[in-house]
């Protein structure tokens, strides 16, 4: 077999046995498609690459200014594909499973206060032209809150787990793994009087003869249903109104401010770890970090001897 349809098969694998999601097969397809364009460059290929070819790609990468996260993410997939590779019989050895990678850069997530929260919460209900835009901005923003969503995992939520007045909704995430996220109040009410008016144009779009949509923020686009670019770009327009800096404020940094608010408030990390569907509690022990960062700040601030 060449070695220009590794890649693909791998990738076929990756979305048959572990259901990897959309972003993730591109995200992969990027990186090996990188590494295949330097390789070709080097007169080499998959098939014929070393150890050293393989060492040297990742100093091209450093050389490049490439991040560490970014470099250990590229090694990452040249070590999964051949990890593929050697267990279909497409070689016979593995040339990256002892390459160390460069690790990943100890940086904190940024979040947002439970103040700023508030803000951006209020500017989403303002937010629109119309009652149903700003029902549907108010319904993003307080679901988002309330659940610590991803924001792939929000967008495409399906129109039926939203259904029947819910106190929990039901959510795809990861690899195809599915768990429950408990509604606040707020966010209940947020998605009823969303829902409401939603339903009034879907009836008067069906009545044009134009198909329901099976999602809960339907959009005319490809995807059918409201892009992760779309809310990106809404959320900074409710940070510019509520008078938080644009630059702290993202759709994942309402799922840390999720967390590190629960964290504050007593929630167990194991909680914590389930609700936002991590795998690995490790993943999840970065809010207690969080955490110490911010009480740190407050004695440095508020406490008479830490001045100067």
């Amino acid at each position: 077999m060449k070695a220009s349809r590794w890649s693909p098969l791998f990738l076929d694998a990756l979305a048959a046995e572990r259901g990897a999601a959309a972003n993730t097969l591109a995200a992969y397809e990027r990186d090996l498609t990188h590494v295949e364009e330097w390789l070709t460059d080097q007169g080499r290929d998959f098939a014929s690459a070393a150890k050293s070819d393989i060492e040297d790609y990742l100093v091209h990468c450093d050389t490049l200014g490439l991040s560490r996260a970014t470099r250990a993410r590229r090694l990452s997939a040249i070590k999964q594909l051949y990890r593929f590779a050697f267990d279909e019989g497409l070689r016979e050895d593995n040339p990256a499973v002892q390459i160390s990678g460069p690790g990943r850069d100890k940086r904190l997530p940024k979040t947002l206060s439970v103040e700023e929260v508030d803000r951006l919460l209020t500017s989403a209900s303002a937010h629109g032209r119309t009652d149903a835009d700003r029902a549907r901005n108010a319904c993003l923003m307080q679901v988002l809150y309330a659940t610590g969503m991803r924001v792939t995992e929000l967008v495409s939520l399906p129109i039926s787990a939203a259904r029947g007045d819910p106190r929990m909704l039901l959510i795809r995430g990861k690899g195809g793994k599915e768990r429950m996220v408990p509604l606040s109040p707020p966010a209940r009410l947020a998605l009823a009087e969303w829902l409401a008016l939603r339903d009034e144009a879907e009836e008067a779009a069906r009545l044009k003869g134009k198909a329901a949509s099976a999602f809960l923020f339907p959009s005319r686009g490809k995807a059918g249903h409201l892009t992760r670019h779309a809310f990106y770009m809404l959320i900074k327009e409710f940070a510019v109104e509520a008078g938080v800096s644009p630059e702290k404020v993202t759709p994942h940094t309402l799922r840390h401010a999720f967390a590190t608010h629960l964290l504050a408030n007593g929630a167990d990390l194991r909680s914590i770890q389930t609700l936002l569907g991590h795998a690995d509690v490790a993943t999840t022990e970065i809010y207690t970090h969080v955490l110490d960062e911010r009480l740190r700040e407050l004695v440095l601030e508020h406490h008479p001897l830490a001045k100067e």
